[in-house]
């Protein structure tokens, strides 16, 4: 799969910036490329750039199970890939206006950084939302960003946009930006804290998929149900933040039984990194520590 328009752009980006990672780059430029062909961004004296953890599906065994899409993440600039993660730099962004000036660098950098890469053929991407940004657009929610996509002719049909837990008083902004969302033809996921939150945001929204965090879920009657209302009504589920070998397991015993596949991601499996080919679709043994989170994971942040 190729995407003329963004290999046009890409090019563009290219001249500006031939010197590669330590070149001096012009400070009227917002966005450039490395030597690796990895966009960055700048916001305020930050410069940003891409990192991707998978969503996999869960099979029956403790492996890896095939990827089905990836999650971009904001990441500070460094060369060996290893920079600090600053989503919550939109928790202190001094006005709505930087906030969203801010969102929307970072989903172009992901879709950029993603659709450059040929492995991005294989699955969706998924966005985050930030919190702020759902008061501080006073406009149509996602219209901006289709632009983007619409210029740069890329697949929006192949991005899931997510938004953040919403509290049960925000109820109506929820609704007003997921139909802002779907006028622009995204597809949407909401997050959920547990089962029972995401029940009853089944009753309110129509999500696409729905995320649900992995940390504590039990194989219960109430869960089984709100898996069999998800299949019934087309709904994907996704378990975030899968980290403890036993809350795989619960997740292997409730992929068993339902009717609808089951995914997951998280540090058990898979750490961020820019390169989507670093992440094998086999089936693979998870890391060496069980009930703990690798040494080098932190928050991510973002949903």
């Amino acid at each position: 799969m190729t995407f003329p328009a963004l290999e046009q752009y890409l090019a563009r980006l290219h001249s500006v910036n031939h010197g590669g990672a330590h070149a001096e780059v012009r400070s009227d430029c917002r966005v450039w490329l490395d030597a690796d062909g990895r966009a960055q961004g700048r916001y305020f004296n930050t410069t940003l750039t891409s990192v991707f953890q998978p969503l996999r599906q869960i099979g029956a065994l403790a492996g890896k199970g095939a990827v089905i899409g990836y999650e971009g993440f904001a990441h500070s600039y460094s060369a060996s890939d290893n920079g600090l993660y600053l989503w919550k730099l939109l928790d202190h962004a001094a006005s709505d206006d930087e906030s969203i000036e801010l969102d929307r660098l970072c989903r172009m950098l992901h879709s950029i950084n993603f659709y450059r890469q040929p492995e991005a053929a294989a699955g969706d991407l998924y966005l985050s939302v930030h919190a702020r940004l759902l008061a501080a657009v006073d406009s149509n929610h996602g219209m901006a960003f289709r632009r983007i996509l619409n210029l740069l002719e890329l697949p929006h049909e192949k991005i899931v946009l997510q938004l953040p837990t919403i509290t049960e008083n925000q109820g109506w902004l929820l609704n007003y930006v997921l139909d802002n969302y779907r006028r622009n033809h995204f597809r949407l996921a909401v997050n959920a804290d547990d089962v029972a939150q995401a029940a009853a945001l089944l009753e309110k929204v129509r999500p696409d998929v729905i995320k649900i965090d992995a940390r504590g879920v039990t194989h219960d009657e109430q869960t089984t149900r709100f898996l069999e209302q998800c299949a019934a009504r087309g709904i994907q589920v996704i378990f975030k933040r899968l980290e403890k070998a036993r809350d795989l397991e619960v997740l292997q015993q409730l992929a068993r039984i339902s009717t609808l596949p089951l995914h997951a991601q998280g540090f058990l499996w898979d750490l961020p990194q820019a390169a989507l080919h670093a992440f094998a679709a086999s089936a693979e043994t998870p890391p060496a520590q069980p009930d703990g989170l690798p040494a080098a994971s932190v928050d991510l942040g973002g949903d």
